[in-house]
């Protein structure tokens, strides 16, 4: 059908939701607006769907949420009886329609008399992964747009193994969901039917106390806390989202006393009042954190976003000011910390393995080798961590100590499998204070990890492209890039090319090789000073990201190099 006729059938429709109903009224006669709403159904891809909410197969609604549950229903029935009945977690995070959407997709899953367990009120992404193992259920599902604007709600799938769902799985649930032509008519229990018929269970309090225990075995060093607890001070801003009720409990199980929650941030607000992006990787999200740091001394800031799965961190400098951390710097640190705290206390695996992705920092790399841990580079992505930590249970190959992602996701015990900044934030609160014991900051602890193994840099540049006619402009910005590939940027040769989705690394001598990766639209650079370049359209947002990652002898110069390779993509998009 065209948009159109798919927009004349939503208008028409006899019982179309109030609050849809009246902003499709209000859209009257904005043809641009509405061909967008109507021109294609919001992409369901491998990390489930992300959009903004309103009426329309393009937007997120309590119709798109039932097509979408009802593709996974019909993906559960191709299962037997018993591994069906196990049934789906359910969480939600602190957005506009989060607790509606939860219960559509039960609603929907009762219809199909598929069981599921839904938390009673909003909780972290994390949780639901650990919920997934906890109960055992088959999948889950989590109603969350992570950091995007107020605007956008989204749709996660999980597999049985708490990551997210993976490929081959979510390429069969995807064509499950492509399949259902009209979500105007999929069908719901009630949900005092669903309840009744013990289809709806409600959950929340014995799954939190589990998290928590579990939550204990990410502390290294118990006794550095208990000797440093009382006198480290911290500030946390949970940014408007799920990250408070966990993140406090968390904090104080560990025994960290000193910590202060950022009162008007601590607050759900499906508005994100207080800041322009509810994501900590902006170092406006920092704000009210940085106000109320000064006030009170505090050694280190930290953010966690609304479902909170990602970390952000702000130290202190020398002159009482604060310093926000990159995704990748943090990363450092805590495996710097983690490896080191391990070789001292004996505990250190001959095995060890530490994961990334293949966007983020070469410099965990350069410190894992350095204590004799094996390095693995995965796609971006936390569900390839999480099948690499499967692998590694399965043959015993490696022993898993750390995994994480340039755009601020960690994970430090593999309870769960997904990124998670309620460990992240324990975990970093420690180093705080093991740095604070020495009489330093967690930024002294960065300057020596520069002045050890090189000045490593990287930035991220995301370029928005919204809408149908951004789509395009994405994937012919691709195509250019890998049938006209560059030789050179900046002035230096690209020794090496790889390209994720053809799978092939091709050399500058002309010799090339396949790559064992699973395919994925990524291309990367690799220059003759080992700096690099990665190209990667976004998967859950209109976005195309170029990644640029480079050593130098000191950050100044590294600082240039950055800026050199950010004008040469610039030239080459031109931005």
């Amino acid at each position: 059908m065209s948009w159109e006729e798919t927009y004349a059938q939503w208008k028409n429709h006899q019982n179309l939701e109030d609050n849809l109903k009246k902003q499709l009224a209000e859209l009257d006669g904005q043809t641009t607006e509405l061909e967008d709403a109507f021109y294609a159904p919001l992409e369901f891809g491998t990390a489930g769907m992300r959009g903004v909410l309103g009426p329309g197969i393009n937007r997120m609604n309590v119709y798109t949420i039932r097509q979408a549950t009802e593709g996974l229903a019909r993906f559960m029935n191709t299962q037997d009886p018993d591994t069906r009945r196990r049934g789906v977690a359910i969480a939600y995070d602190s957005r506009h329609f989060s607790p509606e959407f939860a219960m559509e997709a039960a609603k929907t899953l009762a219809k199909h008399d598929i069981p599921s367990y839904v938390f009673e009120s909003l909780r972290p992404t994390p949780e639901l992964s650990f919920a997934v193992r906890y109960l055992k259920t088959f999948t889950g599902i989590m109603i969350t747009a992570s950091h995007n604007p107020s605007n956008y709600n989204g749709y996660k799938v999980y597999g049985e193994d708490g990551g997210q769902m993976p490929p081959a799985d979510a390429d069969a649930l995807t064509r499950f969901v492509r399949e259902i032509d009209n979500p105007l008519e999929v069908p719901v229990l009630t949900e005092e039917e669903a309840k009744h018929s013990g289809l709806i269970n409600i959950i929340g309090e014995e799954v939190d106390h589990a998290y928590l225990k579990e939550i204990k075995a990410v502390t290294i060093n118990q006794e550095l806390i208990d000797e440093m607890g009382d006198s480290l001070k911290l500030v946390y801003t949970p940014l408007h989202g799920t990250g408070k009720m966990l993140g406090e409990k968390a904090l104080k199980q560990a025994g960290f006393k000193q910590f202060i929650l950022e009162p008007e941030q601590s607050v759900a607000d499906p508005n994100f009042s207080t800041v322009k992006s509810p994501n900590p990787e902006e170092h406006s999200a920092f704000e009210y954190a940085i106000r109320l740091g000064e006030k009170e001394g505090a050694d280190l800031l930290i953010a966690t976003d609304p479902d909170a799965d990602r970390l952000g961190a702000a130290v202190r400098l020398p002159n009482g000011e604060y310093q926000v951390l990159s995704g990748n710097q943090i990363g450092a640190i805590l495996i710097r910390y983690i490896l080191e705290a391990h070789k001292q206390a004996g505990t250190l695996p001959e095995n060890a393995a530490v994961l990334k992705s293949i966007v983020s920092s070469e410099l965990p790399t350069a410190i894992a080798k350095s204590y004799g841990t094996t390095m693995f580079n995965v796609l971006t992505g936390f569900k390839f961590i999480a099948e690499k930590i499967q692998q590694f249970e399965e043959d015993h190959s490696h022993t898993f100590m750390f995994g994480f992602e340039e755009s601020y996701g960690y994970l430090v015990k593999p309870f769960v499998r997904d990124k998670d900044a309620i460990q992240a934030l324990v975990l970093f609160a420690e180093v705080a204070a093991y740095y604070k014991k020495a009489g330093k900051t967690v930024y002294d602890a960065l300057q020596e990890i520069f002045e050890e193994y090189g000045y490593f840099a990287e930035k991220t540049i995301s370029v928005t492209m919204s809408g149908q006619e951004g789509a395009a402009k994405i994937k012919a910005l691709m195509k250019t890039f890998r049938e006209k590939a560059p030789t050179e940027f900046a002035g230096m040769k690209v020794t090496q090319t790889e390209d994720f989705k053809l799978l092939t690394r091709q050399k500058a001598d002309g010799s090339s090789e396949e790559m064992t990766t699973p395919p994925s639209d990524v291309l990367k650079y690799v220059l003759e000073d080992e700096s690099w370049i990665a190209v990667r359209p976004s998967g859950t947002e209109p976005k195309i990201k170029f990644y640029i990652g480079v050593k130098a002898e000191d950050a100044a110069s590294a600082t240039q190099k950055i800026a050199d390779l950010e004008a040469a993509i610039n030239e080459i998009t031109g931005a």
